[in-house]
């Protein structure tokens, strides 16, 4: 049967956003292509349809997963210190720890993007450097904007670590007040009243 183009796009689109859940849920190298497909209720060999190889898919993830995510922390013109550091805190939540598959893809999809090809780990660096500068204009500072976000991811793999919550929560709550004063201390940046895009920290989103 030959389906339409915007049938072919939709399929193309709920296989990314089921995988990407996959992915950051369980890994995206123990998933085969044939339970891929099957999560979104097709057989295996459907996917060369959509992708040429699994690569081909785990690079379109990355693409999709990050620009989320940036779009949902840091792309915002008006943002200040203040709802930054809100922003952050909702990051920091013992929810977003425990509900990997709906959230940010940087903590989750990390160590796989590190062993991929240089395509990938281009892709990666693109959106890690737009988040960082966008977080550079609040703060005033592009070294204290990489350190906050490797705290932030930091603290989300060293929860998801641990077995219990209220190890957890210790991990998490330190982090918050370590990013409290750090952000209190730096450098004056841009005040406005506008609510950021980015003060969203689980994605929730399902397409």
């Amino acid at each position: 049967m030959r389906y339409s183009p915007e049938h072919k796009a939709q399929t193309r689109e709920k296989l990314l956003h089921s995988s990407g859940a996959i992915a950051k849920q369980g890994g995206f190298s123990a998933a085969g292509v044939d339970s891929l497909m099957k999560a979104i209720g097709l057989t295996g060999g459907a996917f060369y349809s959509h992708f040429p190889s699994k690569n081909d898919l785990f690079s379109a993830i990355v693409e999709r997963e990050l620009s989320h995510s940036v779009a949902l922390l840091g792309d915002s013109a008006e943002a200040s210190r203040a709802k930054l550091q809100r922003c952050l805190e909702r990051y920091l939540s013992l929810a977003h720890v425990q509900h990997p598959d709906s959230g940010c893809a940087i903590p989750t999809l990390g160590a796989e993007i590190a062993r991929a090809d240089i395509r990938v780990r281009e892709q990666a660096e693109h959106w890690l450097v737009r988040l960082q500068q966008a977080w550079a204009e609040v703060l005033g500072s592009g070294e204290l904007a990489w350190a906050i976000l490797a705290q932030c991811v930091g603290a989300l793999v060293v929860a998801r670590m641990l077995a219990t919550e209220p190890r957890q929560a210790e991990v998490l709550e330190a982090s918050k007040a370590l990013l409290a004063a750090t952000v209190g201390r730096a450098p004056p940046g841009p005040e406005s009243d506008e609510t950021p895009a980015a003060a969203i920290a689980i994605q929730t989103s399902q397409g």
